[in-house]
């Protein structure tokens, strides 16, 4: 993709955007409860990956130094002080809180030391996500590059460390946010409306890891809850011949089923009495992957899975619903966004991670719509532990497209890169039961080749549905006719082969005083004064989403979790520190969407 690079230099260079001296991010301080837990020290310090896990790793999150050079330059001598990674270099916790040009380049630099006892092992690099072109450097050799502002990648570093004592990294970072033409969101140069700051650089857990020369890189499990069976599948790194792979399921300390066979076989794990994961009962099966040669296990790895199934049904008036292991169920949840007024697209910390997610099952909804960004993948732990259904959005980009019938065209360039974040997307959190639908577009936002690209994330993901658009503009195809309606609610007309689905409604304004992004410009779909009005409006809205649920609605994504910014329609404050309306009230007002089931165990 070095294409892509070179056609955004000169779309710069082109757009006169020739600055680099950093500003200041916006925003007036506002910080969550959980920025007092964060220190150099203590940062995101949680194994980052739960579904590929190993005893042996090395956390580098903390400080790191820092500096800013011109878009082509060569690595600085000096730096301007530290940043804490994993947080962007915009937000207030990374301690830098900057604002960068198209034209900066944002660079990193640390030194570890390797641990004794990996000797003899291969040593692999580790990125959570970095925003949104990186290059890395290893004791002065270049260990890999990568562009992508929401996907994991890894560099094995092993030929390039030294034989003994400090070894540095150091990586470069460039990000031109919504002058480019990469998914990036709702990230913008200059944040207004529903436009918010942007993230560049390091933004979630950078660790190393010793792992043999040959290893399991990565698992695909598929579950098929009509058979009681999970099929695994296992890629490795390295050469697999006369390998095997064991695998073994279990449920607390009970064994509930093993499968053994050649490394580049799928096996089957039948589980007798499964017990079934859903948003009342999200049961998790724990499961150990090992590598064996010639007996040996030369690599092991901790996972878990859900046993769940995702499909349309016609419920008893034929009437086209969403099902979950086999039964008809509502999906009632929040639109919700992940930004952070302390971190922005980083959370503060793992708690405050895991809150946004029990707070809204507390409350009474029962999915989530992950709106065009992807969470680390402990925020999809946490989804699979705590019981949510999630719509998950594919990370929108809109610049530098001409209308064409309905659709844009993107420059060949873009949509490349837009088509090769998605498949990273799909085949990274594959294996997590909660997330039960993808959303390929968002409202026109870079819509294109709408029919194709459908086709091919139905192909690439059978077990889950498809929306091919929420909001605008349909083109007949995947699994839901999708729309959005402000403050609504309403619904499409009803059709035989899709389920009718209301992406995006209410929007409800609520401003709270010592708890705004900015003390000005806070703004609402539909502005209220005080709790009591916004609940009375909430309560109507519930009231003819009711009657829509009896004429066919399968399901309704309120807008949103939380304020975000100078925009205040959140349930909560941006902070998270007030829930707007009456907890108590508002879960007993949601109970009339989704009753609890009375025998959840």
């Amino acid at each position: 993709m070095k294409r892509l690079a070179t056609v955004l230099t000169c779309l710069t260079a082109l757009a006169g955007l020739s600055a680099l001296v950093p500003a200041r991010a916006q925003g007036d301080g506002l910080t969550t409860r959980w920025a007092r837990d964060v220190s150099p020290d203590n940062v995101h310090p949680e194994y980052p990956r739960p579904q590929l896990v190993r005893e042996a790793w090395l956390n580098l999150n903390g400080l790191w130094d820092y500096a800013l050079t011109a878009r082509i330059a060569e690595a600085p001598q000096e730096y301007r002080g530290q940043i804490l990674v994993p947080f962007p270099v915009e937000s207030e916790l990374s301690g830098v809180g900057m604002t960068l040009s198209v034209n900066n380049q944002l660079w990193y630099r640390r030194t570890f030391d390797v641990p004794a006892a990996w000797a003899g092992q291969r040593v692999l690099l580790h990125f959570g996500a970095v925003d949104w072109e990186t290059v890395v450097w290893v004791n002065g050799v270049e260990v890999g590059t990568h562009q992508g502002g929401y996907d994991s990648f890894t560099f094995d570093i092993t030929d390039a460390l030294k034989p003994e004592g400090p070894q540095e990294i150091l990586v470069a970072v460039w990000d031109p946010t919504d002058i480019g033409l990469q998914p990036r969101g709702k990230q913008v140069a200059r944040p207004q409306g529903i436009w918010y700051t942007p993230t560049t650089g390091i933004w979630q857990t950078v660790w190393l890891e010793p792992v043999p020369a040959t290893y399991i890189a990565g698992l695909k499990m598929t579950p098929d809850i009509d058979r009681g069976v999970l099929a695994l599948q296992t890629t490795l790194s390295g050469a697999a011949e006369t390998l095997a792979i064991e695998a073994i399921a279990r449920d607390g300390d009970a064994i509930v089923a093993e499968a053994k066979g050649a490394a580049d076989q799928t096996l089957e794990l039948t589980i007798s009495n499964p017990r079934l994961w859903s948003p009342e009962s999200p049961h998790l099966y724990d499961l150990e992957v090992r590598l064996l040669q010639d007996g040996q296990v030369v690599d092991r790895v901790g996972s878990y899975f859900g046993l769940r199934k995702i499909a349309l049904g016609t419920d008893d008036n034929g009437v086209v619903r969403l099902y979950l292991n086999n039964a008809p169920l509502f999906h009632f949840g929040l639109l919700d966004q992940g930004f952070w007024p302390d971190g922005l697209y980083t959370a503060p910390t793992d708690e405050a991670l895991r809150y946004d997610i029990e707070i809204t099952r507390q409350l009474g909804f029962n999915t989530i719509r992950k709106h065009v960004k992807v969470e680390p993948e402990r925020w999809y732990y946490w989804a699979d532990k705590l019981g949510v259904l999630v719509w998950q959005d594919m990370p929108s980009g809109d610049a530098f497209v001409q209308p064409n019938n309905g659709e844009i065209t993107r420059l060949p360039v873009s949509a490349q890169q837009f088509e090769v974040e998605l498949a990273r997307l799909v085949e990274t959190h594959y294996n997590h039961p909660s997330i039960v639908m993808w959303v390929l577009f968002n409202e026109g936002w870079g819509q294109y080749d709408t029919v194709r690209l459908t086709q091919w994330l139905e192909n690439a993901d059978p077990t889950r549905l498809v929306n091919s658009a929420s909001g605008w503009n349909d083109f007949g195809v995947g699994d839901v006719y999708d729309i959005h309606s402000y403050p609504g609610p309403d619904m499409p007309p009803l059709s035989a082969d899709r389920a009718a689905v209301l992406g995006e409604f209410g929007g409800l304004g609520l401003p709270v005083a010592g708890h705004l992004w900015q003390e000005y410009g806070a703004w609402g779909y539909r502005a209220f004064e005080d709790a009591a009005a916004l609940q009375e409006a909430y309560s109507g809205l519930l009231t003819r989403l009711a009657d829509l649920q009896e004429r066919g609605l399968a399901a309704a994504i309120y807008t949103q979790t939380t304020d975000v910014e100078i925009e205040v329609n959140g349930i909560m404050t941006y902070d998270r520190a007030v829930i707007k309306m009456d907890a108590d009230w508002l879960r007993e007002a949601n109970r009339r969407i989704i009753p609890p089931v009375a025998d959840a165990s």
